[in-house]
């Protein structure tokens, strides 16, 4: 039976943490991850768990305990924000080039500088092509949902590679909202226990870390994006799988309104929700328009968006990070290159918003779709690269 609740987002996130039991959390806290360390903790020191925690001296540490933890067959987790995830950045190519399935919530936030603590995805983003699976959550219920099912995508014989499930700072992170949790014992049903082929200590000789020669390199790190390409099919069964289990049903991105939509905005994690409102008012003038929300950004799921774009005569990606490459953010770069070889291809714009927290209120998207309005009239994307919400503008 599923249990309802209020919490906050990180609650939700440590509240599965807590039911998972996993073997090993090593964490530092950073605002707005903060809490899901100090909920976690008093879970350890209650007796609820019997986790080993590691309270350590930086984010760089608690990866690397990961690694360590998780190399020597333990299940492993940790959880961070913004400068924390910068810190561990040498680490994260380390965790998934030894195909460690270790778990990452990221509380996702601007990063410095100068210095923010707010919401962006400026983060996650920097860390897209380490190698790592992405999971985006919406809401606080997809938050809990998504780290769950992270354990079954990792850990999977033909994927072996971190997860890292993001959900926005403070906006998601910090706010209360009704939520539907498993029952302890069907978590653990679900997730399993985690049985690795090898490891440090099961008294088999190998080795882990060792200088990795160029006769062996390159295949490894094939081997490691065939793995990346692989992920896709597991990740659509174990969301099946989850989805019969609670009556959620999730994919690799959610077509909101799409099925006649001429305009559409491609977005993720919570402003998806404020996109939908803009959409369903705009329907009831009879305006033709959808939103595509994005949920699986590491395997990026090009076929399929390209698909359901196929019909779009003109879409805005919405980037809440830029990639200071001058010519637009990094859903954008990976959105577009997908409806490249379409027959006929959108016409297709990119908006920077958000960043730093800055408010996202109903009057940005209601922008964005007269936008693409007028993109369709003139048929012209000569101004592609924009950005909504700055003062001035």
């Amino acid at each position: 039976m599923a249990i309802r609740e209020k919490l906050s987002g990180n609650e939700a996130v440590a509240t599965a943490l807590r039911q998972v039991n996993p073997d090993v959390v090593a964490a530092y806290p950073i605002t707005p991850s903060t809490e899901v360390v100090h909920y976690f903790s008093q879970y350890v020191a209650d007796g609820q768990v019997d986790t080993e925690f590691i309270a350590v001296e930086s984010e760089h540490s608690a990866m690397s305990a990961c690694i360590g933890a998780q190399a020597a067959g333990a299940r492993s987790s940790t959880v961070t924000s913004a400068c924390g995830l910068a810190l561990m950045w040498e680490l994260l190519y380390v965790a998934s080039g030894h195909r460690l399935p270790i778990t990452l919530n990221v509380i996702n936030r601007a990063l410095s500088g100068p210095i923010n603590i707010n919401n962006d995805h400026s983060d996650s983003m920097g860390a897209r092509d380490s190698g790592w699976i992405q999971l985006y959550s919406e809401n606080n219920q997809e938050a809990y949902d998504n780290y769950l099912m992270s354990l079954r995508i990792a850990e999977h014989k033909d994927v072996l590679l971190p997860v890292m499930t993001c959900q926005d700072g403070f906006i998601t992170s910090h706010a209360i909202e009704n939520i539907e949790l498993l029952e302890d014992d069907a978590v653990q049903k679900f997730v399993g226990k985690y049985n690795p082929e090898r490891h440090l200590i099961d008294g088999k000789p190998m080795s882990v870390g060792p200088y990795d020669t160029v006769q062996f390199y390159f295949e490894h790190q094939y081997q490691r994006a065939q793995a990346m390409i692989g992920a896709k099919k597991i990740i659509l069964d174990v969301f099946k799988e989850y989805g019969d289990l609670t009556g959620r049903k999730y994919g690799l991105f959610e077509e909101y309104k799409m099925e006649d939509a001429e305009r559409a905005i491609v977005v993720l994690n919570s402003s998806a929700g404020t996109a939908k409102f803009v959409c369903d008012k705009l329907r009831a003038k009879g305006e033709k328009v959808g939103v595509l929300k994005l949920r699986v950004f590491r395997p990026f799921p090009a076929a399929e968006i390209a698909k359901a774009l196929s019909h779009v005569k003109a879409v805005a990606v919405m980037d809440k990070a830029d990639s200071f490459s001058a010519v637009g953010g990094p859903v954008f770069a990976d959105v577009r290159s997908a409806c490249y070889d379409l027959k006929e291809r959108p016409l297709m714009i990119n908006y920077i918003y958000g960043l730093g927290g800055r408010d996202v209120p109903v009057e940005n998207f209601e922008t964005v779709y007269e936008a693409l309005s007028e993109v369709i009239k003139t048929g012209s994307t000569d101004n592609f690269y924009r950005h909504v919400g700055v003062r001035g503008l």
